[in-house]
């Protein structure tokens, strides 16, 4: 057998260095370095790093790369923060009237006066009435200048009903008034509200979705694992609920709520009625989910060893597609807040003193008061803003619920 040839070094008219010269076998490459059977078993550090990850890391991994999903998840969390210390953020009192700017419209901060810089502030307003139209006319005063305080003593209110306190993040000058977002017909602020109204509307949608998933993982579970004819009966059940119009259902259900309920009572209600009528859809997914995992020898295993159908459920079956169930749930707590909304908008949900984005809109439901008074629709920009979001990490968490993907 003819021995290997070296590689050859001709110049670059030639072959290159790397083949062999012409009539010469061709060679294969052989490391010098001693063979280590072990060296294919040995991982990176960032090979282990990701075959050692759980599964919540891997979609949390995957969940980061979805920047819409990430930028909706902190601005959600960032306004439920908000909620917490919505006295303190408002500048007036939620019940707060000054019956002097009765439709006033938004004000202007500015930073310069005359080219000097002077801080935040608004100029002053002078109120006349035109008495062709009836319409209150607001003149700005450039000499009349308010500069606004900060974490200052203002309105006086409770914090979360319980303690009493005046703090103030923004307060108008002594004397001033300050409309970031115009007043209504009573002469309210129209920012102040907006921040109350958000936390009864965006945590009846939490508390909604909890009744819901409470009961559709109850009732999905037991039907999924059990079977027959309670299966049977809570199929039937749930397209009798999915067969009839939400809004129409939604109404009637509120409308047989007594007036002389309390409003916290009508909270209540209202957060339970959509609590039961949205189990349904994540019911048939947890049944769904519940009717291929039942058959695996894991839960052979868990019934031969006596464990009881609520720990097979519980411990075994629901965990297995829990990364699912928190994407549902993201999906229908934008439903539940425009239920709220709704309801509230019809003059059938939640009634005055408590405030909600929907009993805001009520203020804007003529054709005439939003022509001649605009800013009355800026409560619907956060119910915009809040639905996108959850939307969108709906979105993300439902890509990252797969990370294998």
């Amino acid at each position: 057998m003819t021995a290997p040839h070296p590689p050859s070094t001709t110049t670059s008219s030639g072959p290159p260095a790397c083949l062999p010269a012409p009539g010469q076998p061709l060679t294969h490459f052989v490391s010098a370095a001693p063979f280590d059977p072990m060296a294919v078993e040995t991982m990176s550090e960032e090979q282990k790093h990701a075959y050692e990850a759980s599964q919540l890391q891997l979609m949390w991994w995957k969940f980061k790369r979805h920047r819409v999903a990430v930028a909706s998840l902190v601005f959600l969390v960032v306004l439920y923060a908000m909620v917490t210390v919505v006295e303190f953020l408002a500048p007036y009192n939620l019940h707060t009237r000054n019956v002097d700017f009765i439709h006033a419209p938004p004000q202007q901060v500015h930073l310069f006066d005359d080219g000097q810089f002077v801080g935040p502030f608004v100029y002053g307003r002078t109120m006349n009435l035109d008495m062709d139209t009836l319409r209150r006319v607001y003149t700005e005063d450039p000499e009349r200048i308010e500069k606004l305080r900060f974490f200052c003593s203002g309105d006086a209110y409770n914090f979360w009903g319980l303690v009493p306190a005046s703090l103030h993040l923004v307060c108008p000058a002594e004397g001033g008034q300050f409309f970031m977002l115009g007043s209504d017909r009573l002469g309210r602020d129209v920012l102040s509200r907006i921040l109350y109204g958000a936390r009864i509307s965006l945590t009846i949608g939490l508390l909604g979705v909890t009744m819901s998933f409470i009961l559709g993982i109850v009732i999905g579970g037991l039907a999924g694992y059990k079977g027959g004819v309670f299966d049977l009966i809570v199929q039937r059940v749930i397209e009798v609920l999915q067969s009839i119009p939400s809004i129409p259902l939604w109404m009637a259900l509120a409308a047989i709520m007594p007036v002389t309920w309390s409003p916290l009572v009508i909270y209540l209600g209202i957060t339970a009625i959509l609590g039961l009528l949205d189990w349904t859809g994540l019911a048939r997914a947890v049944r769904s989910k519940l009717l291929a995992l039942r058959e695996e020898d894991y839960v052979l295993a868990a019934q031969l060893m006596g464990a009881k159908t609520s720990r097979i459920i519980g411990r075994h079956l629901v965990p297995g597609f829990m990364s699912h169930l928190i994407a549902s749930a993201t999906m229908s707590i934008p439903a539940m807040i425009l239920g709220e909304t709704a309801l509230s908008f019809l003059g059938l949900g939640l009634r005055p003193p408590i405030t909600s984005w929907g009993i805001l809109l009520t203020e804007a439901r003529s054709v005439s008061t939003i022509a001649f008074y605009p800013w009355l629709l800026y409560p619907t920009i956060p119910v915009i803003l809040v639905i996108l979001a959850f939307n969108f990490l709906g979105d993300g968490l439902r890509d990252a619920a797969d990370p294998y993907k």
